[in-house]
């Protein structure tokens, strides 16, 4: 079951990036991500009251309570520094960055949670580096550099730097609890985070001057976000993350195709290549 979880997890992931790319055409991308993480808390809460798992809350220890904490914080930065990205860059440019977060996860699995690394996973690390690579065109990100802000690149590697680390730490993090109640748990942290940069930078008052459409926007990018979440969750607690992270990173092909129908983002050939290599490595990954 952990695999549908995962797939789950990986098509509301691909529709989020495009209904939030949608909700901040005007609207701050900090003020955007505060507000949707108030759709997503919500959401997350719903879920551990009809599933009935909150009396469990009295049984997470310290140590499961830090690393939700930490998940969070990981998690927040995350946001913050995707929807940065989105807001600036193109979704073909951004999206892949952040999905290569894989390779840092499957490494740092590794390290952390002694999942074992194979010639056969090494080479679907290599696949989806390459497919990362060409989907990044050098040329590309040198135009984009002259015609406007070059910034949505490092704020993309930020944020798949910091979503390795949120799979990492999220998995320490829901063992020995039901997931419902974990990622509610670290939703309430993201939410903290998120509202505490937006007041931080006096942005507060830009919420009201939210337009009516980028709001329903903002909004359903939250819920198709919960929604991915409580699957994505449910997939690490019951499978290994080095193949949970891969599946979800599939998520991309969902993107793709959104970007072409909703911004008419075309793909290079080159592009294209990436993508199927990128596709190719994940599914390999999955039986490796």
């Amino acid at each position: 079951m952990w695999i549908l979880f995962a797939v789950g997890s990986s098509f509301f992931a691909g529709i989020t990036a495009i209904l939030a790319k949608c909700g901040i055409q005007k609207t701050d991308s900090d003020v955007a991500t505060a507000v949707r993480t108030i759709v997503v808390l919500l959401f997350s809460w719903l879920m551990v009251l009809v599933t009935g798992t909150f009396s469990g809350i009295h049984n997470i220890s310290r140590e499961t309570l830090l690393f939700l904490v930490l998940s969070g914080l990981a998690t927040g930065a995350s946001w913050l520094c995707y929807f940065h990205a989105l807001q600036k860059g193109d979704v073909n440019k951004v999206v892949p960055i952040d999905k290569s977060s894989t390779i840092l996860t499957i490494f740092l699995a590794l390290i952390f949670l002694h999942e074992g690394l194979t010639w056969a996973k090494l080479g679907c690390v290599c696949l989806i580096a390459i497919g990362t690579y060409m989907m990044i065109s050098r040329k590309k990100v040198i135009e984009d550099t002259k015609k406007k802000d070059s910034s949505w690149f490092i704020y993309a590697v930020l944020s798949a730097v910091f979503a390795s680390l949120t799979a990492i730490l999220g998995k320490v993090g829901i063992s020995g609890i039901d997931s419902n109640l974990g990622t509610a748990i670290r939703t309430t942290v993201v939410l903290l985070m998120a509202w505490l940069m937006v007041f931080v930078q006096g942005k507060q008052k830009e919420v009201k001057e939210i337009e009516k459409k980028e709001l329903l926007f903002i909004g359903l990018s939250g819920i198709a976000t919960g929604a991915s979440w409580l699957c994505y969750y449910r997939a690490l607690q019951e499978g290994p993350a080095s193949v949970v992270v891969p599946i979800d990173k599939l998520s991309i092909l969902v993107t793709i195709a959104f970007s072409w129908i909703v911004f008419h983002e075309k793909l290079t050939r080159k592009s294209a290549v990436g993508v199927v290599l990128i596709t190719v490595g994940t599914v390999l990954m999955t039986m490796a």
